[in-house]
């Protein structure tokens, strides 16, 4: 275990609250992009898609995105990019709230890193963030279980999927 989940209260795409109470029971999966995102997000977004895909149709797990451009990416936003993947929203949920509520999940609970660049740094008007690329795995009690790096050399995506599907199926058996 690599930690607890702190106990968080952020918005779907549909604009209704979720907690960490909502996710208990169930085991999830969860990662950290911006829809603005010129860089890592869509493959990203596209490897969650896989993954909700290869489910077994009996899984109770979840999908969890949280957004790093919350001023930006509100609940209409969340909702219209999770359309892009066709994500099922009763198993594959779009998160946002303030900065703050962000970074403390985020960052302290869930290891995911999202730092914003300077102005002058950026590349582009839409290049705002460094940013995990990793996918985390919790488990029905909220606890940190495993990270998995998700893009960069070297990295078989088809590889980094079954790794996690294993290790969801084993913590689905876990009482």
């Amino acid at each position: 275990m690599l930690g607890q989940v702190a106990d968080f209260r952020l918005t779907n795409q549909n604009g209704q609250a979720v907690s960490l109470a909502d996710l208990r029971g169930h085991v999830w999966v969860g990662d950290i992009v911006f829809t603005r995102c010129p860089g890592p997000c869509l493959k990203m977004s596209r490897q969650m898609k896989e993954l909700e895909n290869a489910l077994p149709e009996k899984s109770d797990s979840k999908l969890v995105t949280l957004t790093t451009d919350p001023d930006y990416d509100t609940p209409a936003i969340l909702k219209t990019y999770g359309e892009r993947f066709s994500a099922d929203t009763n198993q594959w949920m779009f998160l946002t709230g303030t900065k703050e509520q962000i970074r403390k999940l985020g960052r302290d609970s869930l290891k995911l890193t999202a730092i914003e660049k300077a102005p002058q740094e950026r590349e582009n008007s839409d290049d705002l963030f460094i940013h995990s690329t990793i996918f985390v795995l919790v488990d029905r009690n909220g606890q940190l279980r495993k990270t998995f790096e998700t893009t960069g050399e070297g990295i078989d995506p088809k590889e980094v999927q079954e790794k996690i599907l294993a290790d969801v199926k084993q913590l689905e058996r876990e009482k």
